[in-house]
């Protein structure tokens, strides 16, 4: 048990370790490192959602013969549907920073940027869950380091995140202590969710290969709808396309050599 809390809190570390930047830079982040950081983010997301998590649920899935990828299929189109679904429901960044005007914009936009920081930890915080109740219950494809690689890996990718929101919240007039909270707030949702997720895993175990691939298509959808358009924003995408191409390659052998 001590393994699968301390498995759930790496990740939130990470985002805390990130916020905590706001305490010792005196600017705001430049675009060309924010662009660096989304896509090294994004490229840890792409390669912990392979290989920590479809692979996986395929490979539990074997007793089906030809249909064994027939579970990771369905669980990752739920998952995308799902980040669908909470695309509606809750407002993104960078649409709702455009349509606010007036007096209230600046609490808005820190509103907004929290909400969407906290909408990319839901699914990773969920990830991270469902690998460990995989390991709990015995499932021979998933383990311990294959489990704390893709913490690890996430928690690589929450520190960048973390910086994101909190340094400018603080160039926008947010005292430093309550940017560092807004920032370690938002990465709150990771250890809730992957709880949640541990204890429903552990219920129903046969379910393991959908919500591997569950948590994996949530993912990938955060990347293709956030990531990758803010790491090839603007001139210069290339940093983002090689940042992205370290944090894959980087989590590729933390899963390998680990797993």
């Amino acid at each position: 048990m001590n393994t699968v809390v301390t498995g759930l809190l790496i990740p939130f570390a990470g985002t805390a370790a990130g916020s905590a930047c706001v305490f010792f830079l005196k600017k705001d982040l430049k675009t060309s490192i924010q662009r660096a950081l989304t896509g090294f983010a994004a490229g840890v997301m792409v390669a912990a959602s392979i290989w920590s998590l479809i692979v996986p649920a395929i490979e539990q899935s074997e007793d089906k013969g030809r249909l064994a990828f027939l579970p990771a299929f369905i669980g990752f189109w739920l998952g995308i549907l799902f980040l669908l679904l909470l695309d509606h429901v809750i407002p993104h960044l960078h649409r709702s920073i455009n349509q606010v005007e007036g007096p209230k914009s600046h609490l808005t936009r820190t509103a907004m940027l929290v909400l969407a920081v906290t909408l990319h930890n839901i699914p990773e915080g969920m990830a991270v869950g469902v690998v460990y109740a995989g390991l709990v219950n015995g499932s021979g494809m998933i383990t311990a380091g294959g489990a704390l690689a893709l913490a690890l890996g996430i928690a690589i990718q929450n520190f960048p995140e973390g910086a994101i929101i909190s340094m400018p919240l603080y160039s926008e007039g947010k005292s430093k202590t309550k940017s560092f909270v807004l920032g370690v707030l938002s990465g709150a949702v990771e250890p809730i969710f992957g709880g949640i997720t541990v204890l429903i895993a552990g219920l129903v175990v046969p379910a393991m290969p959908y919500l591997l691939s569950f948590a994996a298509g949530a993912m990938l959808y955060v990347v293709v709808e956030e990531l990758i358009p803010e790491m090839s924003a603007g001139e210069h995408s290339n940093i983002g396309v090689i940042s992205f191409a370290i944090g894959f390659s980087l989590m590729m052998a933390l899963d390998v050599a680990l797993g």
